[in-house]
């Protein structure tokens, strides 16, 4: 086994593998190399190393390139040798690495995260979302309880020199390692179901080691974001730090403290266009008013002089008005005045002779209405024979001892039935 190690082909060979189980003992760096398939399952596993002489010169060129330290989970290209230990077998012994291989990796990543949530047609919903006011004051807050990012932005937005008052409430989750992901979507559901609470949610980090960050590297958290009824402003990390939920939220902001930054100068924003909306109404008003001022002051000269001009010329046109209609009067009215003298004197010709018509009329109506009258009909010897107050035209129609009355022209008499012919 030794005198294969030692061939050629066994020394400084590049390969590409994936990281698991990095950990930093007294000095040197110890670590998995896997390789997986296309479907992403393990093929062949081998144990690898960095020695303490060498590990701090690729610690720090790899960081230098990629902005973070080797990790699990990280895709790298290396440089090793292959050695044989009789305690410790078989491993490969790590002489240099490819920074620029993982830098590919990561990038291809999002690349295609991004393209999935294109092809979705989500990449784009919360970016594009309206925000429900233009100063937002009620913020949801997603990020790790105690956490010194968390710490500077409450600090920040609490304490704001303009005094502006923000309402806020944590909602904690997880914000490194395998879980955060979950935990940061499973804060991301409860701010939903209280959204009606909130203006915005922030997203918050300070910074960290660049490694830290590849949690937020995740489609599905991603998904989540891009798809959230809120605005989402993120603050991950240091200024030079980029993950792919900056290209879903709707605001991305270098640090926790810089979005704290952002919301207040969305305040103060408002409140200078508040003051200098009040200061030209105030100009523009004063304008007014002094213009005002100097109208009043000219119509207060001129009034009484046009209000006499007025009255005069009022009083001339009331008394040429008057001739006008003295004038006009006479001579229309005089013709009326005999027209209806003469119809006065007609009308009480024609009503005299109709009234004595009329008379005449009902003097002979009324010697008809004598001669006709039941009074007269009886004083000739007739009577009106009644049973039960009706009068009696058929003897028929009498029951038997029916009790009659029978009215004369100087009383009545009653007489009873005995007999009907």
């Amino acid at each position: 086994m030794s005198s294969l190690v030692q061939q050629p082909q066994t020394q400084n060979v590049w390969v590409t593998a994936e990281l698991s189980d990095v950990a930093v003992r007294g000095g040197h760096c110890y670590m998995e190399l896997l390789q997986k398939d296309d479907r992403g399952l393990q093929v062949a596993k081998a144990r690898g190393v960095i020695w303490a002489n060498a590990y701090p010169r690729i610690d720090a060129q790899f960081f230098s390139a990629t902005g973070q330290r080797f990790a699990s989970g990280l895709k790298v290209m290396l440089c090793v040798s292959v050695s044989f230990h009789p305690v410790y077998g078989f491993s490969l012994v790590v002489n240099a690495v490819n920074p620029e291989y993982t830098m590919g990796d990561l990038l291809r990543r999002r690349r295609e995260i991004l393209e999935r949530l294109r092809s979705e047609g989500i990449l784009n919903l919360n970016r594009e979302l309206t925000w429900r006011c233009a100063v937002p004051q009620r913020i949801a807050i997603i990020s790790a309880p105690g956490a010194a990012g968390y710490g500077d932005f409450m600090n920040q937005i609490h304490t704001n020199p303009s005094h502006l008052r923000f309402v806020t409430r944590l909602y904690p989750a997880i914000m490194q390692g395998t879980s955060a992901p979950q935990s940061i979507i499973r804060a991301l559901e409860q701010v939903a179901a209280d959204c009606h609470m909130w203006d915005c949610v922030a997203i918050i980090r300070g910074g960290g080691a660049t490694s830290d960050l590849q949690a937020f590297e995740d489609y599905a958290l991603a998904a989540n974001v891009a798809q959230f009824p809120l605005p989402v402003v993120i603050g991950i990390g240091h200024e030079r730090d980029i993950t792919v939920l900056d290209y879903v939220a709707n605001t991305r902001l270098k640090t926790p403290t810089a979005v704290a930054e952002w919301l207040i100068a969305q305040g103060e924003n408002a409140l200078a266009w508040l003051m200098n909306t009040g200061n030209r109404i105030l100009q523009i008003a004063s304008q007014r008013i002094a213009g005002n001022k100097e109208q009043l002051a000219h119509a207060e000269g001129l009034l009484p002089v046009l209000a006499k001009g007025a009255v005069e010329r009022g009083l001339a046109k009331m008394r040429d008005a008057a001739a006008t209609l003295q004038t006009i009067g006479a001579r229309r009215l005089q013709p009326q005045i005999t027209r209806l003298q003469m119809m006065n004197e007609n009308i009480s010709m024609a009503a005299a002779s109709r009234i004595e018509r009329e008379r005449k009329r009902i003097d002979a109506t009324a010697t008809l209405l004598a001669a006709l009258s039941p009074a007269a009909t009886l004083a000739r010897g007739y009577s009106i024979t009644r049973f039960g107050g009706k009068a009696v035209t058929d003897p028929a129609s009498l029951p038997p001892d029916a009790i009659l009355t029978t009215i004369l022209s100087k009383g009545t008499v009653e007489s009873v039935v005995k007999e009907k012919k």
